[in-house]
């Protein structure tokens, strides 16, 4: 087992971190798996590429639009509800989903409309994750721990679950796929029932829901790095990553050898995220923010590779080194924001981290290709890695990044064991994570 430098295990040890943890990370498991038998249900019931991009565009479009009610409700009643919630509809959609492959033929819309059903059970669960992971842990100090490990199972999921999707999907159909999701969520949600944590009182007058969106946003927008990260990881996801994932998989089919080498290079990210995880255990950086800034230029050095015409090998490393830089930014965000961030409103500001982040991924999506007609690939790829290395400088010159230190040892008499302790001079700024 890892340890910190202090000696400590860097796995925490309550017992409803590792109840939660198996739940979550088997659920996840699922959510690998699932994209990959919806893709093949679509297309085995004759639907084309349009087809699919409908059905996908299903699933995102929900996710984006209840975010920040599923930050709210989180924040009203509380996560472990809201997520008990939302695995018992994820549970419910894939099984449906399932049924509906095995007994006929279901149409491209009754597929689209059950993926969006699907997409809006994330869109609740994603704000309401954030904001249960402090209540989990009751020593602060264990948050990055905590955050590595979650990033960790979702690193590993990203690596196994595709490929064993696409072995059952061909012996067994997309329909067992889905009933073997259906079945993680459903265990997800068993051990969210298992988790002893306190009920949070109601609000005795509960504002209405444009009033706790304001004061989200309020808290949201009153923290420099806060909306600093949130902006670099939206401009990220928009001139970065959308057009390497449109443009990476043209280039390998025109260049690095097809389809395998596309999945090699996938793969090497994979696994740079599962090291990067399994890096941060035990470690708690002096300055947080900075060093997760440091680590985001690694996201250049894919679309770098691809722009320069390097070899596939060394595409597959710098993709490696890109995963790596992810697992470090996802940790030490996650740790920042629930260490500095209120409780009551920790959902809201996960929602409004969450809309901001990836609001922008699909245009991205859907202009990198047009533009590359029109520029070259390899031109569009080249400002990205550009921009991500300009960007990362920007933020680090930004004092509320750049100085933001490690939140000091809770005082052991006036700490509540289950709050995050009151912060300190350096939180007029404080942050959460886009991730």
């Amino acid at each position: 087992m890892a340890s910190s430098a202090n000696g400590r295990p860097a796995v925490p040890a309550e017992p409803d971190f590792r109840r939660f943890f198996i739940g979550y990370a088997t659920s996840l498991f699922g959510s690998a798996m699932a994209p990959v038998a919806v893709a093949f249900a679509v297309l085995d019931n004759g639907g084309n590429g349009t087809g699919l991009g409908w059905v996908m565009a299903a699933r995102i479009l929900p996710i984006v639009l209840v975010l920040l009610a599923g930050g709210v409700i989180a924040d009203r009643l509380d996560s472990k509800r809201v997520m008990l919630t939302a695995d018992l509809l994820r549970c419910a959609t894939q099984t449906t989903l399932a049924v509906l492959l095995l007994t006929g033929r279901p149409s491209l819309w009754t597929m689209a409309a059950t993926v969006a059903v699907w997409g809006v059970g994330e869109g609740f669960f994603l704000p309401a994750l954030g904001a249960l992971t402090p209540e989990l842990v009751r020593d602060r100090h264990r948050l990055s721990d905590a955050n590595a490990l979650l990033g960790l199972a979702r690193s590993v999921a990203t690596v196994a679950g595709p490929g064993t999707a696409g072995i059952v999907t061909a012996v067994w159909g997309p329909a067992a796929v889905l009933l073997a999701d259906g079945a993680s969520y459903a265990i997800g949600a068993l051990a969210l029932v298992r988790l002893s944590l306190p009920r949070r009182p109601a609000a005795e007058e509960p504002a209405s829901l444009l009033a706790d969106l304001r004061e989200g946003w309020t808290e949201f927008r009153s923290r420099a790095w806060l909306w600093t990260t949130t902006a670099h990881m939206g401009l990220f996801n928009l001139l970065v990553w959308a057009p390497f994932l449109v443009l990476g998989p043209l280039t390998a089919q025109r260049r690095l050898g097809g389809a395998w080498a596309w999945g090699l290079v996938m793969a090497g990210y994979g696994i740079g995220a599962v090291a990067g995880g399994l890096a941060m255990l035990g470690r708690r950086p002096g300055r947080p923010l900075a060093v997760a800034t440091v680590a985001s230029l690694g996201w250049a050095l894919p679309s770098a590779a691809l722009a320069v015409r390097a070899p596939l090998a060394w595409t597959a490393v710098a993709a490696l080194l890109a995963g790596v830089g992810s697992a470090v930014v996802g940790t030490l965000y996650n740790s920042v924001t629930q260490q500095r961030v209120p409780p009551d409103v920790l959902a809201r500001i996960s929602a409004f981290g969450a809309l901001g982040a990836f609001v922008l991924g699909p245009v991205g999506l859907a202009a990198a290709g047009p533009v590359a007609e029109h520029t070259g690939a390899s031109a569009v790829l080249a400002f990205g890695a550009g921009w991500q290395l300009v960007a990362a400088a920007a933020v680090l010159a930004i004092p509320a990044v750049r100085t933001l230190g490690a939140l000091r040892p809770p005082d052991p008499v006036a700490a509540s064991p289950g709050l995050p302790t009151a912060p300190g001079p350096e939180d007029a700024q404080p942050g959460r994570s886009p991730t």
